[in-house]
């Protein structure tokens, strides 16, 4: 009998989390939080920041180290425990790999990727990115295994799109990743049980547009296209904005 009745409690519990669950998120959500990819930092988002905020928003971007996938997943969560809610997490690029690891966490409604890799378990950035032709081939190592664009190529096959001074300005301050980071193996697919979103930007210089509707179709991620180059973040604000806050009200419903 006393094993039943703990059979029965713990049973009791669970279907209670998931009620308390499926309440939280019957709630709008209103927590965005964004991870930008390699090569530029967050101060890109701007933006798509201050629209998400006019929409009632509390938007919310990790500065990921770029020293280890661990790292960076780790810097995401950190920004994802001082939520007050369930959120939206928004990966670009690289970040897309970050949200897929960092995404399993219970206060994650959902995912949007921009512009993103969408891994599988066992998979890791290098490998996906060697899949479909390189469209540059000017990311270059330096001595200690941290990448970078060329600055001479970096405005056509990164920022095609961006006015050509700030295009300058994003070459003169790229975020160089550890190339290790890009060697690192997802473990646990966070799309395998969350609703995810992808915004694919067809002029794409840095992943091939191929690839990533490969990825969001692997995903069952409901899927966006938009005429922009990698850097769609700073060249149609309005549009990554708004598949953010429709995965966001879809999520609320």
């Amino acid at each position: 009998m006393g094993s039943t009745r703990l059979a029965l409690s713990l049973a009791g519990g669970a279907m209670l989390a998931m009620v308390a669950s499926a309440l939280a998120y019957a709630a709008p959500i209103k927590n965005v939080v964004i991870v930008h990819g390699a090569l530029a930092d967050g101060s890109g988002w701007r933006k798509v920041h201050d629209l998400l905020k006019a929409k009632g928003y509390k938007v919310t971007v990790v500065q990921p180290p770029m020293t280890s996938l661990q790292d960076d997943v780790a810097a995401a969560r950190r920004i994802l425990d001082l939520q007050d809610g369930p959120s939206v997490l928004v990966g670009h690029s690289y970040g897309g790999m970050v949200v897929t690891q960092a995404g399993s966490a219970e206060n994650v409604a959902g995912l949007v990727y921009v512009a993103a890799f969408q891994p599988d378990e066992g998979e890791n950035l290098l490998d996906l990115a060697g899949r479909t032709p390189p469209a540059t081939t000017g990311v270059k190592a330096t001595a200690d295994q941290y990448l970078y664009l060329d600055p001479k190529v970096f405005a056509a096959d990164f920022a095609a799109d961006v006015p050509a001074a700030e295009a300058e300005f994003m070459a003169a301050s790229q975020v160089f990743p550890s190339k290790a980071s890009f060697e690192t193996k997802i473990s646990e697919p966070a799309w395998k049980t969350k609703r995810s979103w992808a915004l694919i930007a067809s002029d794409d210089r840095a992943i091939h547009p191929d690839l990533m509707r490969t990825m969001a179709k692997r995903a069952g991620s409901t899927v966006k296209e938009v005429k922009a180059s990698h850097a769609l973040f700073m060249s149609q604000p309005a549009a990554v904005a708004d598949l953010i806050d429709t995965a966001a009200k879809a999520l609320s419903k």
